[in-house]
């Protein structure tokens, strides 16, 4: 008899993973389907903005160009063609890996190569920085939460945490940047010598833009970290932990803690990936060559070609994030439904 109820029981467990592991599957791919939609519709839109700039931007040498040159090139480029046909020819080169060449940046050179050769010192950076963000922003927002509930009045870490976050969201970016990288070097250099632009060569200087841009990254992830914390601990599962006499830690670790963290995992991939690909500001600020003085770089150039293949980058790497952190919402929480309206909780 026993064994005839353990049987049902995993006949059961069996056909409930089964069903979900099914709704997951569908989730996924309407998850795909939008993202592509969205991409395809970003793309469109960069594509059709772009053939509004100025044509100097397609020629290195434009202004020693006859009209007549001028008309050659545009037509060498496809640029003559009607817009749709111009359109279906891009799609075509995308879904090819062909982003094109550089016109004034490296002239005739791949932009591919381009972004390749960039691109790894930008992860670098971004990986360091969005490591740093949550080993200072996770305690931050944790000791803010445990503060918040305290009894005592004064609720220091509280204060603390909201000051900085407050600091960190209300001031432009760029202020504290700069404020950063003028007073940050000014202090560092007391202990060592630390010159104001990025060498790669030298540690030392990877120091001040890496905490810059970790600075985000930290006040939104003790923010939010410190908002759900504080919603976990009135649940009725947290006063029913309480009433059998589990201890306090265990019921921050084991329970608040662990629920509280599942929605940030939404918002991480996508800080993660635009993380990478480099900060337009900081990159810029501190000469570094990454992505992110690439596009300041060639905007200023008016390399249309090169800015088109960056924009489209960002966009692809924004979707992908948002995508990254959909499914592992739906992995890590099981109240998520994987049917019905934009799989809701």
């Amino acid at each position: 008899m026993q064994t005839s109820m353990h049987n049902v029981k995993e006949e059961r467990a069996a056909a409930s993973m089964g069903a979900r592991a099914e709704k997951m599957a569908r989730y996924l791919v309407k998850r795909v389907l939008r993202s592509s939609i969205t991409l395809l519709l970003i793309i469109t839109a960069v594509f059709l903005l772009l053939r509004l700039m100025p044509v100097e931007g397609y020629f290195n040498n434009y202004e020693k160009m006859s009209p007549t040159q001028i008309r050659v090139g545009m037509a060498n480029l496809g640029l003559d063609r009607p817009l749709p046909m111009q359109l279906k020819n891009f799609f075509a080169q995308i879904l090819k890996g062909d982003l094109g060449v550089s016109n004034k940046y490296r002239v005739n050179y791949p932009i591919i190569k381009i972004i390749k050769s960039k691109m790894p010192l930008s992860m670098q950076i971004g990986l360091m920085s969005v490591g740093l963000a949550l080993l200072l922003g996770a305690p931050l927002g944790i000791l803010m939460a445990k503060s918040a509930r305290s009894k005592s009045k004064l609720k220091l870490w509280d204060k603390f945490g909201t000051v900085v976050v407050v600091l960190v969201e209300a001031v432009p970016a760029s202020v504290y940047y700069l404020f950063i990288q003028i007073y940050g070097t000014e202090l560092l250099s007391r202990i060592m010598p630390l010159p104001t632009l990025f060498v790669e060569e030298k540690p030392e200087t990877w120091i001040l833009p890496i905490f810059s841009l970790s600075l985000g990254t930290m006040a939104w992830c003790a923010m939010w970290l410190r908002r759900y914390m504080v919603d976990e601990s009135t649940k009725d599962y947290v006063m029913l932990a309480r009433a059998k006499g589990v201890p306090p830690g265990a019921i921050s670790r084991r329970h608040i803690a662990r629920n509280a963290i599942v929605p940030l995992v939404q918002g991480i991939p996508t800080t993660v990936i635009l993380t990478l690909m480099g900060s337009l500001y900081v990159e810029s600020r501190y000469s570094i060559p990454g992505m992110g003085g690439l596009l300041v770089d060639v905007i200023k150039r008016q390399d249309n070609t090169v800015v088109q293949a960056l924009v489209l980058v960002y966009s692809c790497a924004s979707i992908l994030g948002l995508l990254i952190g959909d499914i592992l919402m739906a992995l890590l929480d099981p109240r998520i439904r994987l049917s019905g309206k934009g799989g809701a909780r």
